[in-house]
């Protein structure tokens, strides 16, 4: 008698089988779920940003970067406030970062400055290198 042949093999087998397919059903529907809840988050986002202006959009990101899950609960609640119609008026970026702050969230924003020099914009940071090597050649 081969071991292929034997009926006791063949049934765990088939329970194995059923097992896996159980697994790998499991498996898919999670992820159908996670697919589904990452596009109601994506359409939840588009419709948020529909509703910023002035950079908002840049305030958002660097919010989402660094306070994710907080992020999402703000942004949840400001569109729950706009189908109520308890906000009518679109939010600028400093407002919305001047919300953050207020939660106690201190969104750390990239900011420069830009000052014009012999008709091209130059950031301050580059013009005060260039002031200050231009200085130490003097003093030599």
């Amino acid at each position: 008698m081969k071991p292929e042949e034997d009926p006791d093999l063949e049934i765990i087998k088939a329970r194995k089988m059923l097992k896996l397919r159980e697994q790998a059903a499991a498996t898919e529907k999670r992820r159908k779920i996670e697919d589904e809840s990452k596009l109601v988050e994506k359409s939840k986002k588009q419709a948020f940003l529909k509703y910023i202006y002035d950079r908002g959009d840049e305030v958002l990101s660097a919010a989402e970067s660094q306070y994710p899950s907080q992020t999402a609960s703000v942004m949840n609640r400001i569109l729950d406030l706009i189908e109520r119609g308890d906000i009518q008026q679109k939010i600028s970026g400093g407002e919305l970062l001047s919300l953050f702050r207020m939660l106690g969230l201190n969104i750390r924003m990239n900011t420069t400055i830009k000052i014009e020099d012999h008709g091209k914009l130059v950031s301050f940071s580059d013009k005060l290198k260039a002031y200050n090597v231009k200085n130490e050649n003097e003093t030599d």
